[in-house]
């Protein structure tokens, strides 16, 4: 029944309005998972916090993490079943390798797990698991309503779009985050999909939660040019947190990944560091972004002293800088510590939260030694949020969009576009690569906005290999080899042993002096006539290493092995390079 409905829909209903109802359909799913996961979020931590003193340390800020962590570890280990960490990373993981398939369960997972991690008190954002919901909601739907592999992967592309959309009331953002971070080779016909979705989900969040922003801010003192040289320092600032950021973070998650075998050493170390750091500043509970509006909306000393409530800090405003310092530094080993314990969340939240606090603490030491004209520590505070994030993520467009719109601060465009490009110039010399990207580059999985390199990514060994391939023994005689080369339409004989190793092969266009002379029949063995293999590839190898080695050997043929040197097939250039052709022109059409 559900086949003949969805055959019939597909019938019916035109390619384009399929997709443009699909987006539609999207938009308002991620918004709600948005709406859902928040309140969920807010209501544990009122739940939890709010018999806080402000005025003294609260030593439950030592347990409740832990227990939330754990709560994730066993809702992940014996409802889910599957990882679902790093929502963005597998997001482009499916992209890359998956044809943009996502498993179903993550339309909802990640909301029930990044909520039990967030609202105990785990320093990490819910801006991925979003992410990965609405991508997965794409995704789903346009599985089953069999659309092709291209349309899923746009749908995936307008779940994303959505989730930040709705989760930011960002509509802008949401699309260029799409296209700065997730797509590839976007066309004009892309975005109208795109822009539904993200519009839609903008709408559906103002119906869920009003028409206040993320942040309240009101511009006090408009951006002049003499505070140019204070806002490129700012980006280089930014680029360099940037770097520290991602350098840190890949640091502490090999560190955790290392104690992969053992899951209570890791809930415990990671439990505890994170829960001491909280202890120590209570600013890292959660996503943090209570203590960004303490900045932004602040206006004094003892405004801004506001973000030491709660901790052993409270009641010393002249230890504020030393506070900021510590905990911009320490709130990346608290988001490693919350997923390598085995909580849920992202990376996307922390480094707005980084950056807010670099940025603040650039313009209030400005201010402090008066370097030079005054920098409005507000401003800063959403300058060095974009500048951080764009850095991270290498998105700048996403950086400037979003803090534009999530505060309503157009009247700072210029300096944001000054602070996020200076930051991704600065950690794009070290790092090529955004945070989300890294470990799928280092793969050789990962999609990159080039059509020719993306298709590599794209395709499989298996679509080229040979299989169905005659070997021949060393110790075969001439006679033999004639037969066999006389029922086989290739050129190229593989010479393996017992073990089907690969020993060298037998190249007709060779031995053709030779295979005709029938007196030399029994006088040569193919040990005699075989050649050494011009080079190797090897099962699994990401086919743009293989177009490597076919440049560097000239090689028409090249066999393939696995780590044993067993032989598995032989790939031919010119019908891989027509496959690669085929893809090309398929992926780049409209």
């Amino acid at each position: 029944m559900k086949e003949n409905s969805i055959t019939w829909i597909r019938q019916r209903v035109p390619d384009r309005q399929m997709t443009y109802a699909l987006a539609l359909m999207i938009g308002v799913l991620a918004s709600i998972a948005a709406w859902l996961l928040h309140t969920l979020i807010h209501l544990i931590q009122k739940l939890l916090t709010s018999g806080f003193l402000t005025d003294t340390a609260n030593w439950l800020y030592l347990i409740f993490p832990v227990i939330g962590i754990y709560l994730t570890t066993i809702f992940i280990k014996y409802v889910v079943r599957d990882n679902i960490s790093h929502g963005i990373t597998r997001v482009l993981y499916a992209i890359s390798t998956k044809n943009s398939q996502i498993k179903r369960h993550n339309t909802w997972t990640s909301v029930v797990a990044s909520a039990l991690t967030i609202g105990f008190g785990g320093s990490v954002g819910a801006e991925a698991p979003i992410v990965l919901t609405g991508s997965a909601i794409g995704s789903t739907l346009g599985q089953y309503f069999k659309m092709n592999k291209r349309t899923v992967m746009l749908l995936v592309g307008c779940g994303s779009a959505a989730a930040i959309s709705g989760i930011f009331q960002a509509p802008i953002a949401g699309l260029v985050f799409t296209l700065e971070v997730l797509m590839i080779d976007m066309t004009m016909s892309s975005l109208v999909p795109i822009l539904i979705s993200s519009i839609t989900a903008d709408i559906c969040s103002y119906l869920f939660m009003g028409s206040a922003s993320l942040f309240t801010f009101h511009l006090d003192s408009a951006w002049s040019v003499d505070r140019l040289p204070a806002s490129l320092l700012l980006g280089v600032f930014c680029g360099l947190m940037s770097l520290y950021f991602m350098r840190t973070m890949t640091f502490c998650e090999d560190k955790f990944a290392r104690m992969k075998k053992h899951p209570y050493a890791k809930l415990i170390t990671g439990g505890l560091l994170l829960s001491t750091l909280i202890f120590l500043f209570p600013s890292l509970y959660g996503e943090g972004y209570n203590s960004i509006a303490i900045f932004i909306n602040g206006q004094t000393e003892t405004d801004w002293s506001q973000v030491m409530n709660g901790s052993l800090f409270y009641g010393h405003s002249e230890l504020l800088v030393v506070y900021i310092t510590f905990v911009m530094l320490t709130k990346i080993v608290a988001t490693s510590s919350t997923n390598g314990a085995g909580g849920c969340g992202g990376t996307f939240a922390p480094s707005l939260f980084v950056g807010g606090f670099a940025g603040f603490l650039f313009a209030r030491v400005w201010n402090m030694e008066e370097i030079g004209v005054y920098l409005p520590e507000k401003n800063f505070t959403l300058l060095g949020m974009a500048g951080v994030m764009s850095g991270v993520m290498h998105a700048p467009l996403t950086g400037i969009f979003l803090i534009a719109e999530i505060t309503g601060g157009y009247d700072l465009f210029v300096p944001l576009i000054l602070v996020a490009v200076v930051s991704v110039m600065v950690i794009s010399i070290f790092e090529p690569h955004s945070i989300y990207a890294m470990r799928l580059a280092r793969e050789g999985k990962l999609l990159t906005h080039h059509t020719e390199r993306s298709v590599l990514t794209l395709m499989s060994m298996g679509s080229v290999i040979e299989k169905d391939v005659i070997t021949v023994s060393p110790n075969m005689k001439m006679g033999k080899l004639v037969d066999v080369l006389s029922n086989s339409k290739d050129t190229f004989i593989p010479v393996v042993d017992e073990g089907m190793r690969l020993l060298g092969v037998i190249d007709i266009n060779k031995i053709r002096h030779v295979i005709f002379r029938s007196e030399l029949y029994h006088r040569f063995r193919v040990s005699q006539l075989m050649i050494p293999v011009p080079g190797y590839l090897y099962d699994n190898e990401p086919m743009e290493e293989v177009m490597e080695k076919f440049d560097k050997t000239g090689a028409d043929v090249l066999p393939v092995v696995d780590i044993n040197s067993r032989f598995k097939g032989y790939i031919i250039k010119a019908r891989m390079l027509r496959v690669y052709r085929e893809l090309v022109a398929d992926y780049s059409q409209e």
